[in-house]
């Protein structure tokens, strides 16, 4: 596997033999893991790294998901986990390691939005659910990730935060505090692994079009009291750009990330959420 290391100049080793196409693009054959990776920001991060060339491998929970997937993408390898579950992860990860032939790209992408409620009203087992999906699956599956990702020589982490993790979330308290949980984890493993050429970076998405969004928003006017429509609109108010963004958006900076373009990129919270101000 090409290493994208660079000299004390900062320069890519190889630049210069290098077209433009290259330099935008993926290594072929890249093998990559996405948790989660069956519908929603985790399929269309799948689906963007084998459209370039990579290989990838996914694991999801929901069996409706993971059946779409196959249909529809059969070359992407597939197991149902529960990422919360240790004992699954190990058993995903030495499937998907057999399959692949190595690591060069881990995506954690599995997550949950967790309960919408005061603090003083919130189940202490929603809170440790939202911990052990959110926060406990990304340790459960590093652990596992690492060891080949140091044999790689152009080893990627991409985590998944949210704006949540910039800013804080009334009612939303679990969810923030494991969002903000992984800004501080992206970081801690930028240095510790950095030595070993493993690039670690975090992505914040904002609000992305979809379901679970729709899903967030009927949460919000159910436990305020106000209307679907109302609820939208307060919440694009806070967005500079008054819109969403897509999944297809946090895919290509996923991607990017693991392209020669990047390879000087790590340590880093990436906001891609159109300008949220505040939510």
């Amino acid at each position: 596997m090409h290493s994208y290391s660079t000299s004390v100049k900062g320069t890519i080793n190889g630049v210069s033999n290098m077209s433009k196409r290259e330099m935008r693009g993926i290594k072929e054959g890249l093998r990559v893991i996405v948790t989660a990776g069956a519908a929603g920001i985790g399929r269309a991060i799948a689906e963007t790294f084998v459209d370039r060339g990579a290989k990838v491998f996914i694991c999801d929970l929901d069996d409706t998901a993971l059946a779409e997937m196959a249909k529809a993408c059969p070359e992407i390898g597939r197991f149902r986990a529960d990422v919360a579950d240790q004992a699954q992860v190990d058993a995903f990860f030495d499937v998907a390691l057999a399959d692949l032939g190595g690591l060069d790209v881990l995506v954690n992408n599995a997550g949950i939005a967790g309960p919408t409620a005061p603090i003083d009203e919130m189940s202490p087992d929603d809170w440790r659910r939202t911990v052990d999906i959110n926060l406990n699956s990304h340790f459960y599956c590093l652990r596992r990730a690492v060891p080949p990702l140091k044999e790689s020589g152009n080893g990627a982490i991409i985590n998944l935060s949210s704006v949540a993790g910039r800013l804080g979330f009334a009612m939303r308290t679990p969810y923030a505090a494991t969002k903000w949980g992984i800004v501080g984890l992206t970081e801690s493993l930028s240095k510790e692994l950095g030595p070993f050429g493993i690039r670690v970076n975090c992505l914040q998405p904002g609000m992305v079009e979809g379901d679970r969004i729709n899903r967030v928003i009927s949460a919000r006017a159910e436990a305020t009291g106000k209307a679907f429509d109302t609820v939208e609109q307060d919440m694009l108010s806070n967005v500079s750009l008054r819109r969403t963004v897509s999944g297809q958006d946090i895919a290509e900076m996923a991607v990017f990330l693991c392209t020669p373009m990047g390879a000087n990129v790590s340590g880093q919270a990436l906001s891609i959420c159109a300008g949220v101000e505040n939510i």
